[in-house]
């Protein structure tokens, strides 16, 4: 049977991902994904124990739906030793079914209809729909590479009366931006003047590289009273399947935050939840240590690239990297993509679904390098096919 009914204006905003698309060519053609960020590292044991150990056990129910008074704990724990600030866990807190969900709770909660939300693009394609689900109104600021710095005045431009908030990824997917103090004290004047809220997404907050630090917008004089981080235990101990995101927000806003979450998805997973307090309770040497691995991987990929032809922008933080595919003389970004799924092997995200215009980013494509050894020793030796053709289209 074919239902020939309405489907929903708002339904409708939620457009096919890339990602999607590069996934099905990906498993087609038996490639090597690079384009997915789902980390490869190994988790480590003593969290992988404490879910076991939650499970049989029998956490295996609701908790209360904005997180475990113990979960609770340990984030404003971590906020404190790692951020120098300490939200309420009982009033600032809620723990969410990942920074996904986290995202679309905090829009939904944010944003009227024509209400402007400030994205730097580069932007991570989720954020985009959870804005315009919500009625809100997209203003973009480019940032520019190599170094993806965004130009003062035309940020100091999107700002006026309409203006609701504005997010800011640090350490950034897709560029691997790490936002300086500098940078996040002009944001912050900025908010202050115009009264807006500063959206924080940190998800990637321990995995930062070349002595680099991450700063928090809490962190920020002035800025705890106007400030949503989210973050969450996805990407820093490689367990992207457990779903464990958490917001941290004033109690004002938070209590709205937990209200939206309570009917969409009511909790995040129980034992997961008991094995994330694990997680959060690991030494700085766990975090070093991951930083120091992954920054590895960045290098040995970025080498393998530069080899074959790319133009590498060098990422601070994060496991992604934008690559320039100018030299090898292709249309655009998603004909390179699919010539490199089916003749090489290996697959990256490509660049137009990182922009507004698609048609600015027809000459990058972002790779996943936070992945087995394995797996990008694998992922090189096939690359190593395109020198080859580099050669060819130099000459």
């Amino acid at each position: 049977m074919t239902y020939t009914g309405p489907i929903s204006s708002r339904a409708m905003l939620f457009r096919p991902s890339v990602i999607d698309e590069v996934a099905r060519l990906c498993e087609e053609h038996q490639a090597i994904d690079l384009a997915l960020g789902a980390p490869e590292l190994p988790t480590p044991d003593i969290v992988k124990e404490a879910a076991v150990a939650a499970l049989l056990s029998g956490h295996n129910q609701y908790t209360n739906s904005w997180g475990s008074s113990l979960l609770r704990q340990a984030i404003a724990e971590k906020s404190r030793r790692y951020l120098q600030v300490e939200p309420n866990p009982e009033t600032e807190i809620t723990v969410t079914c990942g920074s996904t969900e986290a995202m679309m709770n905090v829009m939904m909660v944010i944003c009227d209809p024509g209400a402007e939300v400030i994205v730097f693009e580069p932007v991570f394609d989720n954020y985009i729909p959870a804005i315009e689900v919500n009625q809100g109104a997209l203003r973009y600021v480019r940032m520019q590479p190599p170094d993806w710095r965004f130009d003062a005045q035309e940020l100091e431009s999107a700002f006026n009366s309409r203006t609701r908030a504005i997010i800011v990824n640090t350490p950034n997917n897709p560029t691997g931006k790490v936002f300086t103090r500098d940078e996040l004290e002009h944001i912050a004047e900025l908010c202050r003047r115009w009264n807006v809220l500063c959206v924080t997404d940190e998800v990637y907050e321990h995995i930062v590289f070349d002595g680099l630090q991450h700063c928090s917008m809490l962190q920020i004089d002035g800025m705890a009273e106007r400030t949503i981080v989210i973050s969450g235990v996805s990407k820093t101990f490689n367990v992207t399947g457990w779903r464990i995101g958490y917001i941290i927000a004033p109690a004002e806003i938070t209590t709205a935050i937990r209200n939206v979450h309570a009917f969409t998805t009511y909790c995040a997973p129980a034992p997961f939840q008991a094995a994330a307090v694990a997680a959060l309770g690991l030494t700085d040497d766990y975090y070093q240590g991951l930083s120091r691995e992954i920054q590895e991987r960045r290098d040995l990929l970025m080498s393998a690239l530069e080899r074959c032809g790319f133009v590498c922008y060098r990422p601070g933080g994060a496991f992604y990297l934008l690559a320039d595919i100018g030299n090898f003389g292709f249309r655009d970004e998603m004909s390179f993509v699919q010539f490199l799924i089916k003749d090489i092997g290996v697959a990256a995200v490509p660049g137009g679904s990182f922009y507004s215009q698609p048609v600015d980013g027809k000459t990058i494509i972002r790779f996943c390098f936070g992945k087995a050894h394995a797996t990008l020793a694998a992922a090189v030796g096939r690359l190593n096919k395109l020198v080859d053709c580099h050669a060819s289209t130099s000459r």
